[in-house]
């Protein structure tokens, strides 16, 4: 029995025309899904920024990758990146509305950030990127423009 059959001995019900999963499993079968390359990015990183204690939080959700191979937090030009990669590991058919593939988020960093106090930690499906706020940020100076002959 396939996972469409279980979807259908448990949502029938004779009496409801308007079953909603009902109503989208027959139009599953008349409309072919939207197929999307492995890579395609059809939804960004989640994420939540907030300051707490000093101290600039990003909280990244990504369920279901190891962290040990499948993360990377990277900084460059004053951007942190979040990249992942989740792969698929069932091969029959089945209904599926998991994203997979690679994904990847990149931040804007405060002016001034200190590159040796962000730590990464991933538990329970959310990666954590925590950083301290930095105390002076220099705010530039104006340079006078000298006329030449």
């Amino acid at each position: 029995m396939s996972t469409k059959d279980l979807v259908h001995k448990s949502h029938e019900d004779p009496n409801n025309f308007f079953n909603w999963p009902v109503q989208m499993d027959w139009l599953d079968e008349f409309v072919p899904r939207l197929r999307f390359p492995k890579n395609f990015d059809l939804n960004s990183i989640r994420i939540e920024e907030f300051v707490k204690d000093g101290k600039l939080i990003i909280k990244a959700e990504m369920p279901g990758i190891n962290p040990d191979k499948d993360i990377d937090v990277s900084i460059h030009d004053g951007y942190l990146t979040i990249r992942g990669v989740r792969e698929e590991s069932i091969s029959d058919e089945h209904r599926c509305e998991f994203h997979y593939g690679s994904f990847s988020r990149s931040i804007a960093l405060p002016r001034g950030y200190d590159e040796k106090s962000i730590h990464a930690d991933y538990k329970h499906g959310i990666l954590e990127v925590t950083m301290d706020i930095p105390s002076k940020v220099h705010e530039g100076r104006k340079i006078q423009v000298n006329k030449s002959l």
